[in-house]
């Protein structure tokens, strides 16, 4: 009877043991350089062909920058303004208009606003693709977050269909 409860407790630690390995990593998927730079060549596109001058940035799933670009008369602001834009929404997983709407002075997430870094301004929006997050892009320039963050959206359409997997 020993026996059999020794070879069922060695038995259970050897099955066990493999998943504890398996938990220990993480696999995460993130834009290629590639499909990062067509997203923002996207948006400034779209920004240019309603007239604006912008800063396109896009980030990967960590808010690391990836792409900037500059057109050529956007403000000496906006690049810095783009990528703080896209780190946000990467960091908070949601688009910078959604958090200034919860974030606005007296509300309980005003507080928002005092982080290091965050810009919440419309115009980042968060990258997903099956089901995850993969990504940020954030725009700035245009008169208004609204505007900025139609350029970007334009920008993750053009990509949409090498997100689906």
């Amino acid at each position: 009877m020993m026996k059999r409860i020794v070879l069922a407790l060695v038995a259970t630690a050897a099955l066990a043991s493999p998943l504890r390995a398996q938990d220990a990593l993480v696999t995460t998927k993130t834009l290629s350089p590639e499909v990062a730079q067509d997203c923002a060549r996207a948006a400034l596109a779209e920004c240019r062909k309603r007239g604006f001058q912008v800063a396109v940035a896009v980030v990967d799933r960590a808010g690391i920058a990836q792409v900037m670009l500059r057109d050529r008369f956007a403000g000496a602001h906006t690049p810095t303004t783009a990528t703080g834009k896209a780190w946000t929404a990467a960091s908070f997983r949601t688009s910078t208009t959604d958090l200034s709407n919860i974030s606005q002075p007296g509300m309980m997430q005003a507080g928002l606003r005092n982080l290091p870094g965050a810009v919440i301004i419309g115009g980042g929006l968060a990258i997903d693709a099956g089901g995850a997050m993969v990504g940020a892009i954030g725009v700035s320039g245009a008169p208004g977050g609204d505007a900025d963050e139609a350029c970007a959206r334009a920008g993750i359409e053009a990509i949409r269909d090498k997100l689906d997997f």
